[in-house]
């Protein structure tokens, strides 16, 4: 069976309509998570915690996305 994890993760936006995070140092990470349901609730129970604040924005990333083990190799990955 194939895992698929999944990375919460968040923090202070410098424009609430873009992803560019204004502190990376103070970026939160919520967790890794087995699942996309988990994952989800994670993500919910960060952003609702942070609600008040307009720039706050939670992400889930689909770590399994990341690497597919059936595609060529990136040039980085070829570094020594």
């Amino acid at each position: 069976m194939t895992q698929r994890l999944h990375l919460v993760f968040g923090g202070e936006l410098t424009d609430p309509s873009g992803t560019h995070f204004r502190d990376v140092e103070a970026i939160d990470i919520v967790g890794i998570f087995p699942d996309y349901a988990s994952a989800y609730n994670g993500w919910k129970a960060a952003a609702q915690a942070t609600v008040d604040n307009a720039h706050m924005r939670y992400f889930i990333a689909h770590l399994h996305r990341l690497r597919d083990e059936e595609a060529a190799a990136s040039p980085t990955e070829e570094l020594d």
